[in-house]
């Protein structure tokens, strides 16, 4: 015959379950700073550990070692939810500079959330081979996420004469890639929103035509 539960063990679970949830973003969130602040390569688990405020053990057992926690930081970009929210205006986009628009508020706020993440992979990527194929992948998804754009402003007939889809993605991913709103937030100093009205500005010029093109 079983012993009776008690019913404050499901109350207790939830109370570990949640302090072991809160202690694992304290790691990720201190990781990230670190990376940011020092570089990727010079931060170590016990500096990672001390951020935070616990033990090394505990930061192994929550997140791993340091390309684990990289991994995780990397994730809350790629899936953050505002991806899916953008290609849906643009496919949805019954005219082209709403389309352009709508992907470039998206990637901005993408851009925006992320731009400590994207920074610390590129430092990252040169020194760990791993990292610098989680790069690669990365920047694959959203030069193929810039090419849903391409492929409805063609759909719209508002490509310029001549501009395949192909070189429309090329030209988006120089346009609104990691390496434009780095460069002008990050290195310049520009707004947010200068940068995504100047980048639409630029974007329309350089693929719409007709009554596009203004």
């Amino acid at each position: 015959m079983s012993a009776p539960t008690s019913g404050r063990r499901p109350y207790r679970n939830d109370r570990r379950a949640e302090a072991a949830a809160e202690t694992r973003e304290s790691i990720l969130d201190a990781a990230l700073r670190l990376f940011a602040e020092h570089g990727y390569a010079r931060v170590t688990i016990s500096d990672i550990a001390r951020k935070a405020g616990t033990a090394v053990p505990t930061v192994y057992a929550s997140t791993g070692g340091k390309a684990a926690i990289l991994n995780v930081l990397i994730n809350r970009g790629v899936d953050d939810p505002v991806v899916e929210q953008t290609l849906d205006k643009v496919r949805s986009a019954s005219d082209a500079r709403a389309a352009i628009e709508a992907m470039a508020h998206g990637v901005r706020l993408d851009n925006e959330r992320h731009l400590d993440i994207v920074q610390v992979m590129i430092t990252a990527a040169a020194v760990d081979q791993g990292v610098e194929e989680e790069l690669h992948q990365a920047a694959a998804a959203y030069r193929q996420a810039l090419g849903v754009l391409a492929e409805r402003l063609a759909e719209l007939g508002a490509l310029r004469p001549g501009l395949s889809q192909e070189r429309a993605t090329d030209m988006l991913w120089f346009l609104f890639g990691l390496p434009s709103w780095r460069l002008f937030v990050a290195e310049r100093n520009w707004s947010w929103d200068e940068t995504e009205r100047w980048l639409v500005e630029q974007a329309a010029a350089a693929l719409l035509a007709g009554p596009y093109d203004r």
